[in-house]
């Protein structure tokens, strides 16, 4: 199984993926949300530069962001910098269009959006918008096609897992998969704990409860009407309403999504005291160990590791070492 680590494009960035790949991980994927981190590709291009080895991948670009060009042309860019060493790693968008105030987009532009990707990789003439596109790049301008970059989906209910199977070369989610794939990618947060360490320690606390208080921004987005039932949620939902007017609301709730506490995210998770009921990988190295081992037994042949906080650095050591023993 390899091990890989999700990584936030941002000023730490460079610094991550060159310890990553000192330590052994098989690839450095990158978040794209754009009204949270910085341009992805510019950080992909940097960290190309500055690796030799390491696998290079997006986590996950979502279609509306960018025109389908623009991204083939990115691609093109990575894969020159890095000959084979990029994945791209595609879904309709929950935090990249939620933060926007949008749903994630279709199924059927995701389909529609892949194929076309595809199609100007291979140097296709491709129908867009109604007319006659491809990548016309002269050799001294752009690597010349066709190129080869695997394209994986984060794909969970029926439909999308069936258009994976169709059209994707793997898949990503955020547990282990539910069908068989060459290609699976598990992502996991979590945090390896020292000899003795609390899961509720202050530390802990800032370096995984990025990912716990999620549950509160599914919640709010989807099913508002529950958070007064659960522990925190109305203490969450006060200091929402508190910081934003009603249509700028979506903006409190995912400021510091996945990455950091906000506020109201440590109001919340306050509710549950020295109690956490963590969902992410939180234990020390066996126990996390164990964790991987049954997923690579649900059939997962990917770990890709989400640390947050502003532990990155120790929280990748940390995670690698305990692992190490089950990465073939």
């Amino acid at each position: 199984m390899k091990i890989s680590i999700g990584i936030p494009p941002g000023p730490q960035a460079r610094d991550l993926v060159v310890r990553a790949e000192e330590l052994g991980y098989d690839r450095a994927w990158m978040y794209d949300s754009a009204a949270l981190y910085e341009d992805i590709w510019i950080h992909l291009a940097q960290a190309a530069e500055a690796t030799e080895r390491i696998g290079l991948g997006t986590a996950v670009l979502v279609p509306n962001l960018r025109h389908v060009m623009t991204t083939a042309s990115a691609i093109a860019t990575i894969d020159r910098l890095a000959p084979g060493r990029l994945a791209c790693a595609m879904g309709t968008g929950y935090t990249a269009r939620k933060v926007l105030g949008q749903n994630p987009v279709p199924w059927a532009h995701m389909r529609t959006y892949v194929e076309q990707l595809k199609a100007l990789l291979r140097g296709d003439v491709v129908e867009i918008d109604g007319r006659p596109c491809q990548m016309i790049h002269r050799p001294e301008l752009a690597k010349a096609r066709p190129i080869e970059v695997p394209i994986l989906l984060s794909a969970f209910g029926p439909k999308g897992l069936a258009i994976t199977h169709e059209i994707a070369d793997g898949w990503m989610g955020a547990a282990a998969p539910t069908e068989q794939f060459d290609w699976a990618v598990h992502m996991v947060n979590g945090t390896v704990l020292a000899p003795g360490e609390s899961p509720s320690a202050p530390r802990v606390v800032d370096d995984v409860g990025a990912w716990q208080v999620g549950g509160y921004h599914f919640m709010w987005e989807n099913h508002p009407e529950a958070l007064a039932t659960i522990p925190g949620g109305s203490d969450w939902l006060a200091q929402i309403e508190s910081e934003r007017p009603e249509q700028e609301r979506h903006l409190a709730v995912h400021y510091s999504h996945c990455t950091h506490l906000s506020e109201a995210d440590r109001k919340g998770i306050a509710a549950f005291g020295d109690e956490i009921p963590w969902h992410g990988w939180v234990g020390e190295p066996e126990q996390v160990r164990e964790r991987a081992e049954e997923s690579a037994a649900a059939g997962t042949t990917e770990i890709l590791y989400t640390p947050a906080g502003d532990n990155l650095l120790r929280q990748a050591e940390t995670f690698y070492r305990a692992l190490e023993s089950v990465q073939s």
